[in-house]
């Protein structure tokens, strides 16, 4: 006899029961429409790339997270499973974009995998739900990021959120005014990880892997210390840089007309907050850059994030294209959701409103014929496979959440009736045949 299996789960993966694949899917189906209100496209990319695709393009600790795929036997080509979906686009991009035309907006959702340790929110396969613009420097698609942000939280059904904003030219004069310009990417990796290693633990990594003094480490977090509002924020950063470097003025000026255009389409006041220590690890970023933050579970990390990356595609192409756009962390966000009792989160089971008892097992035809009515309306019904006792049949609706169970008897065919149960209120009225699927929908 062979020894069983035990069935678990893998470190960093996860299974999803219905009651969360239900509110996953519904998270999925808002955000699609919030995309496709901004006139993003579809498109979606291999799970697998080349590794010469993948690697040397979100930096040496990117690199490290990157899964290998094994080849098939007689199969030369290296692989890995993709780490975002940013880099598969940016190759889609230079691949098609003579056929697509610029600017082009699209949106994909998908499976990504990344080797890290996980934690709260965090998975080694997670799903994520991006949107892009690409051809374009105009600040005004960066500015199209963060209000696609805002109506994608608020139709998900949250109001105590932040946006999380900055730029990297900002980041970029500071460390050119420092002298220290050739060690960008480095250092901007360390200082992305301030919220979790803190301030003395970033400046020993800033002077072992960037190789700049402590001094200059310090000067960069002292920039991050710089806070008040918005206003302040910005003003107080003019009067740092003085003038003295167009790329910080740049970053300031494009951050000003963010905060500006979200004002005057309607953005509510708070909801997007400039936050200097926030740099993004992956080296690709060149511009704005965002972190979304639930008020409610801020530890959970950013929900949401992106940036502008105008030079990601030049790997794959000599065609300049410039893009921009964010990503939600779906399963993080569920997680979230999850520790709040979001209420997307109902605990229903099954993604069909009413069970159609089995009675009498001679009259499936009936049973199958009523479901196949009311489901040509647009009401999702299931019919119990197993003509069990009434109350088997009633628990089983309860405990997966139907709202309404459908009985009918001999006693019912005889009159052409049948009588509706609603589960919650544990009422139940009789009505006829010819009234039962209107009757129905008065329901939902």
């Amino acid at each position: 006899m062979s020894t069983l299996i035990t069935p678990r789960t893998l470190s960093g993966f996860r299974d999803y029961l219905p009651s969360v694949m239900l509110a996953r899917e519904e998270v999925l189906r808002r955000a699609r429409e919030v995309y496709r209100s901004y006139g993003f496209t579809p498109i979606d990319t291999p799970a697998c790339e080349s590794l010469d695709v993948l690697l040397g393009k979100g930096g040496d600790e990117s690199d490290k997270l990157v899964y290998r795929v094994l080849s098939a036997k007689g199969d030369k080509a290296e692989m890995g499973l993709r780490f975002d979906l940013t880099v598969p686009f940016a190759r889609f991009s230079a691949q098609y974009i003579n056929e697509l035309g610029t600017p082009f907006k699209r949106y994909a959702m998908g499976p990504v995998w990344r080797g890290e340790r996980p934690g709260q929110g965090r998975y080694r396969e997670f799903w994520q739900c991006d949107f892009d613009t690409i051809g374009t420097t105009s600040n005004a698609a960066d500015i199209e990021v963060a209000l696609v942000i805002n109506d994608l939280f608020t139709a998900i059904g949250f109001d105590g959120f932040e946006i999380r904003i900055n730029n990297r030219m900002v980041l970029n004069g500071l460390l050119e005014s420092l002298g220290i310009a050739d060690k960008t990417a480095s250092v901007l990796r360390s200082l992305d990880k301030l919220p979790k290693i803190g301030r003395e633990k970033v400046i020993e990594e800033m002077v072992k892997e960037s190789e700049i003094t402590a001094e200059q480490a310090g000067r960069v977090l002292l920039m991050t210390d710089i806070t008040g509002s918005n206003d302040q924020l910005l003003n107080d950063l003019e009067s740092w840089f003085a003038g003295a470097n167009e790329t910080a003025a740049m970053g300031i000026r494009n951050l000003r007309e963010l905060l500006a255009v979200a004002k005057a389409a309607g953005v509510p006041d708070g909801r997007i907050r400039i936050d200097l220590s926030i740099a993004r690890g992956l080296d690709y970023y060149t511009g704005t850059i965002y972190e979304t933050f639930l008020t409610a579970l801020p530890g959970i990390g950013s929900v949401c994030s992106g940036g502008r990356y105008d030079n990601l595609a030049s790997k794959y192409t000599k065609q300049v294209l410039p893009g921009v756009g964010a990503s939600l962390g779906v399963d993080r966000l569920i997680a979230a959701m999850e520790e709040l009792k979001h209420p997307l989160l109902t605990g229903q089971s099954t993604p069909a409103q009413v069970l159609v008892v089995n009675f009498d097992a001679t009259r499936l035809g009936d049973y199958q014929r009523i479901a196949r009515a009311m489901r040509a309306d647009g009401v999702n019904v299931e019919v119990y496979p197993d003509a069990k006792k009434i109350g088997v049949q009633l628990a089983y609706a309860e405990k997966r959440g139907f709202k309404l169970a459908v009985i009918a008897g001999p006693a019912e065919f005889a009159q052409g009736v049948w009588k509706v149960k609603n589960l919650a209120k544990r009422e139940e009225e009789t009505i006829s045949e010819t009234q039962l699927v209107e009757r129905i929908k008065t329901f939902r």
